[in-house]
């Protein structure tokens, strides 16, 4: 299974990108994606995450600005980044886990984002 992320880049205070994360090598059914980002000095924390039901969640300081969304059917996860702020620079990884049996957790390369003051 192989998770490949892309998007990342440079961008100014206010401005917007989209991330997106694809993979190969299997379906997921019943798991949970996510977005994860670390940033500089810091754990890595999570951003938001979507379930297989369409269920959304964020990390406070993101909510209103970024966006997730999946489309199951081709196991594409995105993240749509607006009004970034100099403080949501960092990798950004994808993630897909499922809790219930057969269980996994997979994580993509990280793709790197960095807002200008």
């Amino acid at each position: 299974v192989q998770l490949q992320a892309s998007g990342g880049g440079l961008v100014r205070t206010g401005g917007s990108l989209r991330l997106s994360c694809a993979a190969s090598g299997t379906t997921f059914s019943a798991a949970k994606m996510a977005w994860y980002r670390q940033g500089p000095g810091n754990q890595r924390e999570l951003v938001a995450g979507i379930t297989s039901g369409g269920t959304e969640n964020y990390a406070d300081s993101v909510k209103g600005r970024f966006t997730i969304s999946a489309d199951n059917a081709k196991n594409t996860v995105n993240l749509q980044m607006n009004s970034l702020k100099p403080e949501d620079t960092g990798v950004y990884y994808c993630n897909v886990r499922r809790v219930f049996l057969p269980t996994y957790n997979y994580w993509g390369q990280g793709t790197l984002v960095t807002v200008s003051s």
